[in-house]
């Protein structure tokens, strides 16, 4: 199978589609990987690795597109890349194309595109083994972020997150009990924070209370979250809903109630975002000030360490793309129901993606 690895275009996206180490799985498998020149570099990944791993480096994105029965990518397909796009190829990445604008959807329909969703490849037993790791990294990562949105400097309230003897530590909301929100929550005790999680499944608050000690849970009721916006420093929304966009429970009235200065950082904003003044930002341009709070809205926090990213991804997702190559797309999808259900279009119909309305 002819497997194509183009740059990644996306704003400050710097992990890429495979890793050295994973097109050579696939060479010697007797597949050809092509790579376009620099695709690696963000990662610390550069030609001659690739080279030395079998791989053949193109020199324009056309051709890492145009030769691909299988197009590996990181992120979502962005306009001009959905124009190189082959007629009835597949795309596997991180799509989340339940947030993306219809035209997109659009476009990979008319072509006849097979998508392939790593967000949604979920094993048996409900967890998401692909997008676990890097739903790890993101969770570690909030505690860094919002130690220095907090600084003064940075226009947060000028406070220590561990505190100091005699000075309290900043109170921490985490809404959200599922990977991300409890790796961020296990971060931030770590730091010395006073930490509530909040959570709708009892089962998930028993799980991380049993991991964490001087952990407060509380069930995610609109009145919990409320009162919980009232008295904290850093607020996190950590919801997801696989195939969905993320439900908005925290509205523009609870953020004005939240104290002045204090940090709000949506994770869930890959997904349309979990608060109500929630928008997408960048790492060029992280935050903005919205009803006197700080907001941190950049869906790729992982890319910020892209090296342990993308080795932590391609670890979990080599299984995956071993069975689409070795078995083929069409058998892959009928004997593997983890990447069944990720599959998003499929001769020009949709499937298994869930839009606002929540329909398929």
């Amino acid at each position: 199978m002819n497997i194509g690895i183009p740059k990644e275009r996306r704003p400050s996206e710097f992990r890429v589609g495979l890793s050295p180490s994973g097109v050579e799985i696939l060479c010697r498998s007797g597949h050809t990987v092509f790579v376009e020149k620099g695709a690696g570099l963000g990662a610390g990944f550069n030609d001659l690795d690739y080279e030395h791993a079998g791989a053949r480096i193109v020199y324009s994105a056309e051709e890492a597109f145009g030769r691909a029965d299988l197009l590996l990518k990181f992120a979502r397909p962005q306009d001009e890349e959905l124009e190189m796009i082959r007629d009835e190829s597949t795309l596997a990445g991180f799509l989340l194309l339940a947030s993306a604008r219809q035209s997109k959807i659009d476009a990979l329909m008319k072509k006849k595109v097979t998508t392939i969703a790593y967000e949604q490849i979920r094993q048996p037993d409900g967890s998401f083994p692909v997008m676990s790791p890097l739903s790890r990294i993101c969770g570690s990562m909030t505690a860094l972020i919002a130690g220095r949105l907090l600084q003064a400097n940075s226009g947060g309230k000028g406070i220590l997150l561990g505190g100091i003897p005699g000075v309290p530590p900043a109170e921490v909301g985490i809404i959200g009990a599922g990977v991300v929100g409890s790796a961020s929550a296990r971060a931030f005790i770590g730091l010395g924070a006073h930490v509530t999680l909040l959570d709708v499944n009892l089962e998930a608050l028993n799980r991380i209370s049993d991991q964490c000690l001087h952990l407060v849970t509380m069930t995610a009721t609109p009145h919990n979250i409320q009162k919980v916006c009232g008295y904290v420093d850093v607020l996190i929304g950590a919801v997801h809903v696989s195939g969905e966009r993320s439900p908005m429970v925290v509205t523009r009235e609870m953020v004005r109630a939240m104290k002045p200065r204090s940090v709000i950082i949506d994770t869930s904003i890959d997904q349309g975002g979990c608060c109500e003044t929630s928008r997408p930002t960048t790492h060029e341009q992280s935050t903005y000030l919205e009803e006197g709070i700080l907001h941190y809205c950049v869906p790729n926090i992982p890319s910020l360490v892209a090296r342990t990213a993308t080795h932590a991804f391609v670890n979990a997702v080599m299984p995956y793309i071993g069975e689409l190559v070795d078995k083929g797309i069409e058998r892959a999808i009928e004997t593997n129901a983890a990447i069944k259900d990720a599959v998003n279009t499929h001769a020009g119909k949709l499937h298994h993606l869930y839009r606002l309305t929540g329909t398929k």
